[in-house]
């Protein structure tokens, strides 16, 4: 059997005793080892490289171009590597930051996860931790350990983020336009704010029951929400207004919902708002907010009577 060798790990100031003066000069000739954890062809462009009053360990270059800001830190992360690193990657406009660290905290780790889902697709953030190895009684060597990087799966938190932000944004816009409007009509919706959720409601004037707009992808609906902490109650509600349906309806001019949902605790009585699409149709906005409004009054009106009795 062949004998086999064991691996053994040497204090790293035992190899570099100084960071600046040891550390980063020896791994500024010695970039090349950077490539298998990274995936980057780095070559130098200069050390101790200028960034306004601060000065960023190492400045590289990847094989498109772009540049690669490096700090070194042969401690435990800490925020001011964490600022100086982005302060760095602003100053040069880098599309990479690689942060070298003996002792990675969790803190940082989720912090580079997090920079990787939010900046830009062609931006990367690393986090490697150094360590120094020997086989039995050989010189030590480096061993560097990707902590955090970009991914697939990275970019595409990402992009769902981004996607999300703009979809609160367009709700924002969208509820902004319509309760403006509808201030003019009616002052049941005069205390609400706009708010990025899919849905805006205000209070039907009894405990547990709530009137709500909602817009969707392709429509949107006005609805009646029946929800106390009651389930058993909650259905009570609905079937005693239901009882009245043909009621209601008249008053109101057009068939409704009348969603009992046993599989949730809360109820609803909503109506469906088609034929001008949903919150993405933005050139349909005046007139599906239009509709939204006119439902919303002609619902209050027809149920307003009904609640009233309800006990």
């Amino acid at each position: 059997m062949n004998p086999i060798a064991r691996l053994t790990r040497v204090p790293l100031r035992e190899v570099w005793r100084h960071e600046a003066l040891n550390f980063t000069r020896w791994l500024a000739e010695n970039l090349d080892l950077l490539s298998e954890p990274t995936g980057l062809r780095l070559s130098l462009v200069e050390a101790e490289a200028a960034a306004g009053d601060f000065a960023v360990d190492i400045l590289a270059e990847d094989a498109d171009g772009n540049l690669v800001v490096i700090e070194n830190q042969l401690e435990r992360t800490d925020h001011d590597h964490l600022g100086k690193l982005i302060t760095y990657m602003s100053n040069h406009d880098a599309k990479t930051a690689i942060w070298i660290t003996s002792q990675p905290r969790p803190e940082h780790e989720k912090a580079v996860h997090w920079l990787n889902e939010t900046l830009p697709d062609d931006t990367s953030f690393y986090l490697l931790q150094v360590e120094a190895v020997r086989i039995d009684n050989s010189p030590p060597a480096p061993l560097f350990t990707v902590i955090a990087g970009p991914s697939a799966e990275s970019r595409q938190i990402g992009e769902q983020r981004k996607e999300l932000a703009r979809r609160h944004i367009l709700r924002m816009e969208f509820w902004d336009g319509l309760l403006k409007k509808a201030r003019q009509i009616s002052t049941l919706f005069a205390n609400i704010s706009p708010g990025k959720d899919h849905w805006i409601s205000t209070g039907a004037g009894k405990s547990g029951f709530t009137w709500a707009y909602v817009v969707l992808k392709d429509h949107a609906r006005v609805e009646l929400y029946i929800d106390t902490a009651d389930s058993e109650k909650n259905k009570h509600y609905f079937d005693t207004l239901l009882q009245h349906k043909e009621q209601i309806e008249a008053s109101f001019g057009a068939p409704l919902e009348w969603q009992r949902l046993d599989e949730k605790r809360a109820a609803r009585i909503a109506y469906l708002i088609h034929g001008h699409g949903g919150l993405p149709n933005q050139e349909n906005w005046d007139a599906l907010q239009d509709a939204m409004i006119d439902a919303m009054v002609r619902l209050e009106n027809a149920l307003k009577p009904h609640l009233a009795r309800l006990h």
